[in-house]
């Protein structure tokens, strides 16, 4: 597969799908700008760091792409964050910086890098539990990415020169799910019916096929609940 020539841009590039996704578009040939926050990357690709938080950084993150490149042909937006714990420990600031990064911070991405799309893709890394894996303790995440699989289709509805699709894993064998307490998340895997953690490799093959494949249309949401699926 020979992807030269397709400039993609990746939040939270810095580890887990992201990290996964750049290392292989960028062995296909594709140009590669890798977005970290706290944890720098040291790949031969291009790296940028940026807050998706803050939207002074992501214009200024914007601006970058386009003097660098002139183009943007796919934006990922695997960045995210989750502050698990009980609703009684769980402080309005807390909830407030889960919904920042993961659900404002990819709006604004989609807002800004569209300015550079003539077309291309944007495939927006939700969650099952958007839809009915949820958890009492990730409420905030929970509720955050279901907000993003709703904004994936009106952004669909918005940007009809431009492929919007909200990928929903379940389970993925992060370094943060893989530092799980064991017992947890075998109970875990078991409440949703996930025989087999996904693995990264998988997840990322995955957001390729989307962003290559004609037939996964805008406006969809492509679900990912078992590694056998």
């Amino acid at each position: 597969m020979d992807l030269s020539g397709l400039v993609v841009l990746i939040t939270g590039a810095s580890k887990g799908i992201g990290k996964t996704l750049a290392s292989i578009l960028n062995e296909y040939g594709a140009t590669i700008i890798g977005v970290y926050n706290e944890t720098k990357i040291n790949e031969l690709y291009d790296t940028y760091k940026c807050d998706i938080s803050n939207e002074d950084e992501i214009i200024n993150l914007i601006d970058y792409v386009k003097n660098k490149h002139d183009k943007l042909d796919v934006l990922v937006n695997c960045a995210a964050i989750a502050m698990d714990n009980d609703i009684y420990d769980k402080s309005k600031d807390e909830f407030m910086e889960v919904l920042e990064v993961n659900l404002v911070g990819t709006f604004l991405m989609c807002k800004y890098a569209s300015k550079i799309m003539d077309r291309g893709v944007i495939v927006n890394v939700s969650s099952t539990n958007a839809t009915d894996t949820y958890n009492i303790l990730s409420m905030d995440y929970d509720a955050s990415k279901a907000g993003l699989t709703n904004l994936s289709k009106n952004l669909a509805n918005r940007f009809p020169y431009i492929k919007v699709v909200a990928l929903e894993p379940n389970w993925v064998d992060t370094d943060s799910t893989l530092e799980m307490d064991k017992e947890y998340l075998k109970k875990e895997l078991e409440r949703v019916e996930q025989t087999k953690l996904l693995t990264k490799e998988e997840v990322a093959l995955k957001i390729i096929e989307i962003i290559l494949n004609d037939d996964i249309v805008s406006g969809s949401v492509v679900r990912m609940g078992d590694s056998n699926e």
